[in-house]
């Protein structure tokens, strides 16, 4: 399946939970995922729904303020980062985030475009909209990586959530 302009519309938050729990599901690490989207489109929920489905039991803060919160997960790590309030794309390597970017890691980065040149190419880009009543999600593949995770979505394009 190619991914190029493949989109879902999700009908509320509880469904973009939903299919968080399901992308995660088809993640295999090393993976690179870029999330963008207005303010309140739920770039956080999303990840919120990849985490569920990671497994992971806990509350999911956003990392606005600290940029990188990270999540250690059975057979993975997660780092979600929150790039909106950057100053300086320069901040990111001097934090060595690179050195995150190993065998077992997942990163889902929002607000991407704040780090400029500094972020490796992604796996997997997803636009999140406003659809009303819900949302919509815009999803494109940037490597082999995410065609695979595009061929291993399945039946989620064509499920209500």
């Amino acid at each position: 399946m190619n991914c190029t302009d493949l989109e879902i519309d999700l009908e509320s938050a509880e469904a973009q939970l939903a299919f968080g729990a399901h992308l995660a599901g088809v993640l295999k690490p090393p993976c690179l995922i870029f999330l963008a989207g207005e303010l309140g489109t739920g770039k956080t929920t999303l990840t919120r729904g990849i985490l569920g489905g990671l497994g992971y039991p806990g509350q999911v803060r956003s990392p606005t303020y600290t940029l990188i919160e990270p999540y250690e997960l059975q057979g993975c790590e997660l780092y979600h980062f929150d790039l909106y309030r950057l100053a300086d794309p320069d901040e990111l390597a001097e934090l060595g985030v690179r050195d995150l970017l190993h065998d077992r890691a997942i990163w889902v980065v929002e607000w991407p475009e704040r780090a400029a040149e500094l972020l490796p190419n992604p796996d997997l880009r997803i636009l999140i909209s406003y659809r009303p009543p819900g949302r919509r999600l815009s999803i494109s593949a940037g490597s082999a990586v995410g065609e695979s995770i595009c061929a291993n979505l399945g039946s989620a394009i064509n499920v209500s959530y």
